[in-house]
């Protein structure tokens, strides 16, 4: 079996990364509809270095997101910046196709990561940012329950124009 089910909702699990997967998310990393998103348009993601990244993350709180009707890659999600000491921590995802996006499962990647944080990482306080014009992404983030906290005022500039950073948060006894 090439996905472990780690963490598992109604449609999606998440599983440990697989260096095999190298080659998709090359792909997904150099296509602009994925990466004006993450705000990592100006890298240029090689087979090598991905497979690299991939090597060196494998422990850590990083992802794949997977049908789970199919077994099928989607995207890619992770937990960074874990502070046990303050007990803070950052979250990010990303869908790879535009077919996948809009049904759901960007929420569904979000409740799983947020319950992981809380009742196994024993977070209090988890952290996310979005650039403003991601609207689509933001409503998802309010449906799991995380506010904005801030902004950091046009911060990002991508095709020519600039937008803020959109701090936003949840605590745990929001949930």
């Amino acid at each position: 079996m090439k996905y472990f089910q780690k963490l598992v909702g109604n449609h999606i699990y998440l599983s440990p990364m697989n260096e095999e997967d190298a080659p998709t998310y090359v792909k997904w990393l150099n296509d602009f509809a994925v990466t004006d998103g993450v705000g990592s348009s100006w890298r240029v993601t090689s087979l090598d270095g991905e497979k690299k990244w991939i090597e060196n993350n494998v422990n850590d709180y990083q992802f794949a997101i997977v049908k789970k009707e199919n077994d099928e890659l989607i995207g890619n999600c992770g937990i960074m910046q874990v502070d046990h000491l303050r007990q803070c921590g950052e979250v990010g995802l990303f869908i790879g196709e535009e077919e996948n996006r809009g049904k759901g499962y960007g929420a569904e990647v979000m409740n799983l990561l947020v319950d992981y944080c809380f009742d196994y990482l024993n977070l209090n306080n988890v952290m996310l940012r979005v650039f403003s014009f991601n609207e689509r992404a933001i409503t998802c983030y309010k449906k799991v329950g995380f506010q904005e906290i801030g902004r950091r005022r046009q911060a990002y500039f991508v095709k020519g124009k600039f937008y803020d950073e959109v701090y936003m948060d949840i605590i745990r006894e929001e949930r």
